[in-house]
């Protein structure tokens, strides 16, 4: 695709250019955040209850050792509180009903993308899994969205990997999409990503396991700031972020691994939750978050904090 931006949304053209995906710095001339068109600000969160949450087989390396080792009642209480932080922020939360045989569920960042056209429809790309086992809660979200009134549409390739909102992103308050790939989601995935929600695609390579999914690692802040772990990513993906954001702050290895401080949820670039005890918290702070620290230690031994214990939406 032509890496370039601008023109008329109502024109062919502009529709193009819309749809670009850019891997480099190089491609980035002509493009800035600040001539992406504006984006809708989510309205409430998806969750599903942790009913069937466990640790049944290693999937990434922070389930190593804990396989069979969630605390049930700590995980439903811990779960509680992070549906309050949202409901506090001014974000209802709806349910979707957990299903037994799927302990993954309850992370639902992952089965789905969501968001947005420019004419304001309400789409929701369906995830395709990559490990088999996941690929099985992908059904019950299709049917879910579609009672919503959402328009449900899958990838093209049925042999491309895409796991939704762990991978693709949205820059706060613009129409444009980080999309991470390396472990989970494929490049080629970023097309359809494009093309159903006529944005643009900025690729960011991760290089590093135990950063699989890009809300590992990654962070919008507000559409200035973000929040890396910058070993996570290779050179060019790095560069992207530097040229686009003009704050970037960087998570400790202790803060990104063992408290994922990078997959904290911020809600609408003024509040942030995340689990407690991470330095990056003072650093939300200073650029005037609001933060607020919810215990999520029984879902970090599976590899998810709160970005993952929600989907966003419109």
């Amino acid at each position: 695709m032509r890496p370039a931006f601008g023109g008329a949304l109502g024109t062919d053209t502009g529709i193009q250019m819309n749809r670009s995906i850019y891997k480099s710095i190089h491609e980035l001339k002509g493009f800035s955040i600040k001539g992406c068109p504006a984006m809708p600000a989510p309205s409430r969160v998806l969750m599903c209850p942790p009913d069937h949450f466990d640790v049944l087989d290693v999937k990434n390396p922070y389930m190593a050792g804990h396989v069979g080792g969630v605390d049930r009642k700590l995980a439903r209480e811990q779960w509680e509180r992070v549906r309050e932080a949202f409901q506090a922020a001014g974000k209802p939360v709806s349910l979707i009903p957990p299903v037994s045989g799927l302990e993954d569920m309850v992370f639902c960042a992952n089965q789905t993308f969501v968001g947005t056209t420019p004419k304001g429809e309400r789409v929701c790309l369906l995830g395709a899994m990559r490990h088999p086992s996941r690929r099985r809660e992908v059904a019950a979200f299709d049917a879910w969205f579609r009672e919503e009134g959402y328009r449900v549409v899958s990838l093209k390739d049925k042999d491309v990997s895409f796991e939704g909102a762990g991978d693709a992103v949205w820059h706060p308050g613009k129409r444009l999409i980080w999309g991470g790939h390396g472990f989970r989601s494929q490049p080629k995935a970023y097309e359809d990503v494009a093309r159903v929600f006529e944005a643009p695609v900025i690729l960011l390579k991760l290089v590093h396991e135990r950063f699989y999914h890009l809300d590992t690692c990654f962070c919008p802040l507000t559409s200035e700031a973000v929040l890396i772990y910058p070993s996570a990513f290779d050179s060019e993906s790095l560069e992207l972020i530097l040229k686009m954001f003009p704050i970037v702050l960087t998570a400790s290895e202790t803060d990104a691994a063992a408290r994922m401080a990078c997959n904290a949820a911020v809600v609408d670039a003024k509040r942030a939750i995340l689990h407690p005890g991470s330095s990056a918290a003072r650093h939300m702070a200073a650029l005037g978050l609001e933060v607020v620290e919810v215990d999520t230690s029984e879902f970090l031994k599976s590899g998810g904090s709160v970005y993952c214990m929600k989907m966003m939406l419109y």
